[in-house]
């Protein structure tokens, strides 16, 4: 069965059509088909994001999760959901200069006022690639579930940031049920759910 690379497809032209918090481009390529032949020109509008990390901040003594509580405007919607306030892994946005693991240390004291250790990445995914260029980097850290308390976030960011700290069984429930509904907690709370043996058996004793 062939394989297609990237080499596969060729960009016709790039448009900005947008920049501010995020970019908007108008992307027109063209690629080749599993029937064979290439296509014609296709044109797409995708949002530049870029890379983000996020942490499943985990107690394996207490056997809890360390989660934050924030407004997201992309979850206001009346006829669909309750709240837009949502439940969150820790998580930021990759800055230019920095690498995900940075950040993921970085993000844990801001948003939580934790300090992870013993970092590992858990997986990477792509966010919404039909029309979202941004690379998501999960990672488990070791953290003291009992220093995380309080509000937290950066003013000039207009953060607010609720703490949370939940068992490991009722932060799954709450993916079960759809009480937690936004992607990067699920993945992370199911990796979690997949792999929480394996964290306690090498951090609970450790420093």
């Amino acid at each position: 069965m062939q394989q297609f690379t990237n080499e596969d497809l060729s960009i016709l032209k790039e448009e900005t059509l947008y920049e501010g918090f995020f970019t908007l481009k108008k992307i027109h390529f063209k690629h080749k088909l599993f029937a064979g032949g290439e296509s014609g020109e296709v044109v797409r509008e995708l949002l530049i994001k870029g890379s983000a990390s996020a942490v499943i901040a985990y107690d394996p003594n207490l056997d809890n999760v360390v989660m934050v509580e924030q407004v997201r405007i992309g979850a206001y919607a009346p006829n669909i959901t309750k709240t837009p306030w949502l439940l969150e892994l820790i998580a930021g946005m990759v800055e230019e200069g920095e690498s995900p693991e940075e950040v993921a240390k970085r993000e844990s004291e801001e948003e939580a006022g934790v300090t992870v250790s013993h970092l590992m990445h858990a997986l990477s995914v792509w966010d919404s690639p039909g029309g979202v260029i941004e690379r998501l980097h999960i990672f488990a850290g070791k953290v003291d579930s009992r220093q995380a308390k309080g509000l937290h976030g950066l003013a000039e960011e207009h953060e607010d940031i609720r703490v949370q700290v939940l068992s490991r069984q009722e932060a799954y429930a709450r993916v079960c049920d759809g009480r937690i509904d936004n992607c990067i907690a699920v993945l992370g709370l199911q990796w979690l759910q997949l792999h929480w043996q394996e964290l306690q058996q090498k951090w609970q004793d450790a420093e």
